[in-house]
């Protein structure tokens, strides 16, 4: 397991880290109390599935855990954890910048242990000066918008969380409405369509007459190609970005025959590259995705 303490000044990012890792396959835990995550990292090891990457934040309202990190650290390898720390900093300037934008009360003032922010933010480091002087990854975040946290995280855990993008080509037909959860959509109604060829309308884009008749010629052919080189640029791109999940729509009239033809092909392309792309058929018949499963596709 891979478990990751993300910690730091308050109004540093913490909250924003950890959504941004939620993105990229950690199950995370915002503020746990420091006395259960032990519990919480035994019931995840003693599971039939556990989750191979676990974060979560920890700030000085924790302080018994900031305490006791090195024991805690200790005792997780032991069991086969791979503990890291993550510390997120800003300058005491952007921090009171921060705060008087959001009207939030620093939480030492909130218990009483600080009567204003310049004397809580000097405690707070004081407090953390152990945690920080521990971690494993140091990033400041003075000048860093949301944005540019993300694509630090993605920097340094996005080789490691690449392939857990998954990647959906889905066939769907315009006249029941676009695909409204796609990231990226192509309409491939420019191709001649094989409903108006009597032999090919009872079929689908599964079947070989069907694909050899869309992507056989060499208009279809092209737009293939043209689809695939972009896809093959964009694909890393987004997996750059940190993102979880893109969604491709093929669009044809009535998704049953060049979407589908379209969609199993990039399907069938792309899965020798990347181990989580699925192929599914939005507006596909319960009878056609029958006909679909006998043809050796897969339906999802």
């Amino acid at each position: 397991m891979d478990f990751l303490i993300v910690t730091g000044m308050s109004g540093a990012g913490k909250t924003r880290a950890l959504q941004n890792l939620e993105d990229m396959g950690y199950y995370c835990v915002d503020n746990l109390p420091p006395q259960m995550i032990l519990y919480m990292l035994d019931a995840e090891l003693s599971s039939a599935e556990p989750h191979q990457k676990t974060a979560v934040t920890v700030d000085i309202r924790s302080e018994k855990l900031l305490a006791g990190i090195d024991r805690l650290t200790e005792g997780l390898a032991q069991k086969g954890v791979r503990t890291r720390i993550i510390f997120l900093d800003a300058s005491d300037t952007i921090l009171k910048n921060r705060y008087k934008e959001s009207r939030r009360l620093h939480p030492l003032i909130q218990k009483g242990d600080a009567k204003d922010l310049a004397s809580a933010l000097k405690q707070e480091r004081e407090m953390l000066a152990g945690m920080r002087s521990s971690a494993d990854i140091l990033i400041d975040t003075s000048r860093l918008s949301s944005g540019g946290l993300r694509q630090k995280l993605v920097g340094i855990f996005g080789k490691e969380n690449a392939a857990m993008m998954s990647v959906e080509f889905v066939a769907f037909g315009y006249k029941y409405g676009i695909l409204a959860d796609a990231d990226i959509v192509f309409d491939v109604r420019c191709l001649p369509n094989p409903y108006y060829v009597d032999e090919l309308r009872r079929l689908t884009g599964a079947d070989e007459a069907v694909r050899n008749y869309v992507l056989g010629s060499e208009e279809g052919q092209k737009l293939f190609e043209k689809i695939r080189d972009l896809l093959e640029y964009s694909i890393p791109l987004y997996m750059k970005e940190g993102k979880s999940r893109l969604v491709i729509g093929l669009g044809c009239t009535g998704g049953q025959h060049r979407s589908l033809a379209f969609a199993g092909a990039l399907k069938e392309y792309f899965a020798g590259k990347y181990p989580a792309v699925t192929l599914s058929m939005r507006d596909m018949e319960e009878n056609r995705l029958e006909i679909y499963e006998r043809n050796g596709g897969s339906a999802s």
